[in-house]
């Protein structure tokens, strides 16, 4: 997306690199630990602060969501729960609870690549991170690298059937 649609911010030059990372980490979550290829980037100041990878399969937990995974390594480098002034590049609209968790963290910007039209939580499926009812405002841009992202998902769904 370019950034025009009311609730989006525009898209800057790193954006993209920075997606192609996240890429990577969902490429390694299909290959190396046979999950669903969703991978996460945080990044504060131009640093990247936390990755990673879907690893609800491998740890047995639900909430290990890509975004989710990203957010904690984030906070513990940072020592502390409040992530303010990060941007969270991930491969997939994140689903209601990472978007909760990135409320409740003050993530500032969000940048995805494939919308999920079943269960996203930034415009896809709900407006959780849309809402005006919430307390902390998270800027999305949707749609960065958005068809490579969809087709690593309908390869690794295709394969699985």
């Amino acid at each position: 997306m370019n950034g025009e649609e009311p609730g989006q911010s525009v898209l800057l030059a790193d954006d993209v690199r920075r997606m192609r990372r996240a890429l990577q980490l969902a490429v390694h979550a299909r290959d190396v630990e046979h999950e669903v290829p969703v991978g996460a980037v945080l990044v504060r100041d131009g640093e990247v602060v936390g990755e990673g990878w879907n690893r609800n399969l491998t740890l047995h937990d639900p909430t290990a969501h890509a975004e989710i995974l990203a957010m904690r390594a984030a906070g513990a480098l940072l020592g502390n729960h409040r992530l303010g002034g990060t941007t969270l590049y991930v491969t997939l609209e994140p689903c209601v609870m990472c978007a909760m968790a990135m409320v409740h963290a003050r993530i500032e910007r969000l940048v995805y690549a494939a919308a999920d039209p079943k269960t996203g939580a930034a415009g896809g499926r709900f407006d959780t991170l849309l809402s005006d009812q919430h307390n902390h405002r998270v800027e999305v841009v949707g749609g960065v690298l958005a068809e490579e992202s969809a087709s690593l998902l309908r390869e690794f769904f295709r394969a699985r059937r």
